[in-house]
């Protein structure tokens, strides 16, 4: 599947895409565009990449997408139960005109839209903000101005602990248009692999590469080597593992990928900086 730049597409008689996207599961390939996106996750549960960065999704997610981060949402397979139901709001930064953001009334939703370059997810479900989506109508509707502005203004008005930052700048992937196909062959490969046997040949020759120039190319494009973005599938996997407390960490371990105990415990605490057993017990045990 080829992947390309996305540039936006407005409709003759409105600023805003308003899209609802309910098919089986989420589709949209490893992607990057002019505008800015905002998403809520109505039903629907997997992984998300964005930049470098690898995270859950599930029912209730908002997230926040400045221009120019390549990201996509991936649905795992073997769950037809689940149809992914979304809503997406798109616009270009100057639809209200080149300097309305730069009024001192919108200095916060100014700064908001700074952060959503690196990307942002709300840190819990928010009903204020989901009941906005809802009112969002299709076509060239003056109200939907409105609705946006009074989203972005409470989303601005957030603390900052209900935040998630998704990147940082030193961590922001470089991917361009040329390349972003091949990039997504690999993301793919681990993605459906991880929980079983993945190796860089095989990775490599998806990319059409040898395994020297494989690792050169990745750690180039992604800012980190292909056996950490492994790591980094499998721990962000058994941190919603570790949440549902159904199974003990020896089975969390094993049903990530991993087949040594010892090494798993490392590599989550290097990622996570806590141990499993710790992440588990903060989440399941929060201190008052």
């Amino acid at each position: 599947m080829k992947v390309t730049y996305q540039q936006l597409a407005t409709p003759a008689n409105s600023s805003l895409v308003i899209k609802r996207w309910n098919q089986p599961k989420f589709t949209a390939p490893f992607h990057f565009h002019n505008a800015y996106e905002l998403i809520w996750i109505m039903q629907s549960y997997g992984k998300l990449y964005a930049g470098n960065k690898i995270m859950n999704f599930s029912q209730g997610d908002i997230f926040f997408f400045g221009p120019g981060l390549a990201h996509f949402f991936y649905n795992e397979p073997g769950n037809p139960e689940e149809s992914a139901h979304a809503m997406v709001v798109q616009f270009a930064e100057d639809f209200m005109g080149k300097e309305f953001f730069e009024k001192p009334e919108f200095r916060k939703i100014k700064k908001l839209m700074l952060e959503a370059h690196a990307g942002i997810k709300l840190n819990t479900p928010n009903a204020e903000l989901q009941n906005m989506f809802l009112k969002f109508a299709d076509g060239a509707d003056t109200k939907n101005f409105i609705t946006l502005m009074e989203l972005l203004d409470a989303w601005s008005l957030q603390p900052k602990n209900n935040m998630i930052s998704i990147l940082s700048d030193t961590n922001k992937a470089i991917f361009h248009e040329s390349d972003t196909s091949k990039t997504e062959l690999v993301f793919k490969y681990v993605l459906d692999n991880f929980k079983g046997n993945v190796n860089s040949k095989e990775a490599a020759s998806l990319a059409c590469l040898n395994d020297a120039a494989f690792c050169r190319y990745f750690k180039r494009r992604t800012r980190k080597t292909f056996s950490q973005f492994v790591n980094e599938v499998r721990v962000t996997h058994a941190t919603g593992l570790l949440l549902e407390d159904k199974l003990n960490i020896t089975e969390v371990c094993y049903a990530c990928g991993y087949n040594n105990l010892s090494y798993f415990n490392r590599q989550f605490k290097a990622i996570m900086k806590v141990t499993p057993l710790e992440y588990r017990k903060a989440f399941n045990h929060p201190a008052s």
